[in-house]
């Protein structure tokens, strides 16, 4: 995909984000990831049933990178399993660190490979990222205090 098709989905998803805002919270996991150098803050509200992604939603206020990913990711994951879950942020992860990954499992997130480039961008593009792996924690049952300390 060349820069301006890049551009294109980026833009198309920031303007028109997927899943974006809430209409109830019964049933959802709330998460916020927040970026400390810049206004990038997003709530994920993820509803997991049989280890299955159902739905995600999502508000908040950020950067073009920041929603924009947000909305790839969204149309990527809801519908999937958790284990899937879990390999497509691996590999997205792996691509923005510029260490080697599959480019088949993360589709239109592709548009990100360059973030590598600009170390600001790489927090902005991961950001829904940090804020669905706690909601999959919180799922799990995962002491998060124990996790981070």
């Amino acid at each position: 995909m060349d820069a301006n098709e890049k551009r294109k989905v980026i833009l198309e998803n920031y303007s028109h984000p997927y899943n974006m805002g809430i209409a109830e919270t019964d049933g959802y996991i709330k998460t916020n990831s927040n970026n400390v150098s810049c206004i990038d803050n997003i709530d994920l509200y993820v509803k997991i049933e049989n280890d299955i992604i159902k739905d995600v939603r999502f508000t908040g206020e950020a950067c073009a990178v920041a929603i924009s990913s947000t909305s790839i990711m969204l149309k990527e994951i809801i519908g999937k399993s958790i284990d899937d879950v879990l390999a497509y942020t691996s590999q997205f992860k792996n691509m923005v660190d510029d260490e080697p990954y599959d480019s088949n499992i993360l589709n239109n997130a592709n548009v990100f490979d360059s973030v590598v480039r600009t170390g600001n961008r790489k927090v902005c593009a991961y950001l829904p990222y940090n804020a669905l792996l706690e909601a999959i924690d919180i799922y799990k049952g995962v002491d998060l205090k124990e996790k981070k300390g």
